[in-house]
């Protein structure tokens, strides 16, 4: 029994940095002290600079000193001190075990899919981004998904290869940030028009990424930054497992966001722009823009939204959503 205990002591101690020398040294004082540091080292087999090392370093760990001072008497001290400072050093030691293992990980993750980054992702700068966007746009056959938000990279026509591409056939399915609606020009000049060609538009309030996978060849990553305004990297990410997680992140998007149908006329004799307000509200659009979009005043726009709260029995915004769903308005 005693011999395990001493094992199990030993064991705690390597834990803490202690080593074997040491530990024989520790066990040794916990059995004999207060005792001469020779009488020690004979019971746990040292001597010499093998026993003063040993004996050093309890010493600094704050597990040992002299018995009386200036004697040669030696025993242990209380460990609270000396446990908690070995502490506190292995938790050093060990996270700086965990940088430098993950920095060797990194390193070597980096070295191996060097190979296939020519493969597998490209990067495109400056002028090349509008080549490839347009080209993205021709290119696709069966599918476009999009995660729409500003900054616009400027590119003349761009409104004109949608229409196109949809007038071919290709489901076009986007789901737009709420700060595309507000975007000046961006929903009479762009949105709106793709949609009565055919879009599927939802929208959220944000989007994680500006994003574009044509069919299931390749997506378009766009790296801007939108407080800076700055919109000239984009990703080109070939098949792989990075572009299976991007079509999962869209399906995701698309699955929470709202649908949104521009100026649709709906059932029931609701006027296009009253249908239009209820779809710019839904979408998270302020006051300001949606009365900038209808191109009517503020004061008008809370006019119109008081009648159709009085038609559909609501009392506030939050009730007229509800009422105006359960109608087929939205």
């Amino acid at each position: 029994m005693r011999r395990m205990a001493n094992a199990k002591l030993s064991e705690a101690l390597r834990l803490l940095g202690i080593d074997h020398a040491a530990s024989r040294v520790y066990l040794a004082l916990l059995e004999l002290a207060p005792a001469p540091l020779s009488a020690i080292g004979a019971a746990a087999g040292l001597g010499g600079a093998e026993l003063a090392a040993a004996y050093g370093h309890l010493v600094d760990a704050g597990l040992a000193s002299a018995a009386d001072e200036g004697a040669d008497v030696v025993a242990p001290v209380p460990p609270s001190a000396g446990l908690e400072i070995l502490a506190r050093h292995r938790a050093a030691e060990v996270e700086e075990s965990r940088i430098t293992v993950g920095g060797a990980f990194e390193s070597f993750r980096r070295h191996r899919l060097a190979a296939y980054n020519d493969n597998l992702v490209e990067v495109v700068t400056g002028d090349a981004i509008g080549h490839r966007m347009r080209h993205a746009w021709a290119s696709a056959r069966e599918q476009i998904r999009q995660l729409e938000s500003p900054p616009y990279f400027p590119l003349p026509g761009a409104i004109d290869d949608s229409l196109a591409t949809l007038a071919r056939g290709v489901t076009q399915r986007v789901v737009y940030s709420r700060e595309s609606l507000e975007h000046p020009g961006r929903l009479k000049e762009a949105i709106e028009p793709a949609i009565e060609a055919g879009e599927q538009a939802r929208v959220l309030p944000s989007v994680p990424v500006k994003l574009v996978i044509i069919d299931e060849a390749y997506a378009l990553v766009s790296l801007s930054i939108k407080e800076a305004d700055v919109h000239n990297t984009m990703l080109v990410v070939q098949p792989c497992g990075l572009l299976s997680a991007l079509v999962a992140l869209f399906e995701q998007s698309w699955q929470k966001a709202l649908p949104f149908h521009g100026r649709t006329t709906g059932p029931g004799g609701l006027p296009p722009a009253d249908r239009r307000l209820l779809w710019l509200l839904a979408g998270g659009a302020s006051d300001d823009v949606i009365a900038r979009e209808m191109g009517i005043s503020r004061r008008t726009l809370f006019r119109r939204l008081q009648i159709l709260m009085a038609r559909l029995g609501a009392a506030n915004r939050f009730q007229m959503a509800l009422q105006a769903q359960r109608c087929g308005w939205l």
